[in-house]
């Protein structure tokens, strides 16, 4: 079961990221008896209207303590690393930022949202409580691509791009 964790909801990166997750199919899950879960470290009344924004409808839970973040030993603070260009984040650093701001600003629960130096990861767990894989993400831009952990578990390949795929006959 995959398990992203995301830094905070109004963070533009993971709402763009979980905009990304949100284009899987869930047949493609059910095809590999695979379990899409996030995590978030915000309050739960955040739950649904990031779930609006983003057109999430996989599983999603938050952790307000950051316990599980804790206890998964994922980092606070930014680490400088070449993390290169994610494919999953489409706004620059100006416009993503102010989209963010306003929608802290806008937004009809002006609360704690997390502790924007939290980091996320990467989870493949299970069955049980095996965990196959893991990746802590560095900072801001430094999360596993998608793909890769579909790869990993067995689900097919997404197209992330909203541009048609080019079959090679």
């Amino acid at each position: 079961t995959p398990n992203p964790y995301t830094r905070h909801f109004l963070c533009y990166i993971c709402k763009e990221y979980v905009e990304d997750l949100a284009k899987i199919p869930k047949s493609f899950l059910q095809e590999a008896n695979v379990t899409l879960i996030v995590i978030g470290q915000s309050s739960y009344h955040h739950i649904e209207p990031f779930c609006k924004l983003t057109g999430y409808s996989h599983e999603i839970y938050v952790d307000p303590e950051r316990e599980i973040y804790k206890r998964l030993g994922m980092k606070r603070g930014e680490e400088i690393a070449s993390s290169g260009q994610s494919p999953h984040v489409k706004s620059n650093l100006l416009s993503g930022s102010l989209q963010s701001l306003w929608r802290a600003v806008t937004g009809p629960l002006f609360d704690f949202q997390g502790d924007p130096a939290q980091q996320g990861g990467t989870l493949i767990l299970g069955p049980g409580n095996n965990i196959h894989f893991i990746h802590r993400d560095r900072n801001r831009l430094d999360h596993k691509p998608i793909n890769s952990v579909l790869q990993l578990v067995g689900v097919q390949h997404v197209n992330f791009t909203n541009r048609p795929s080019v079959i090679h006959v």
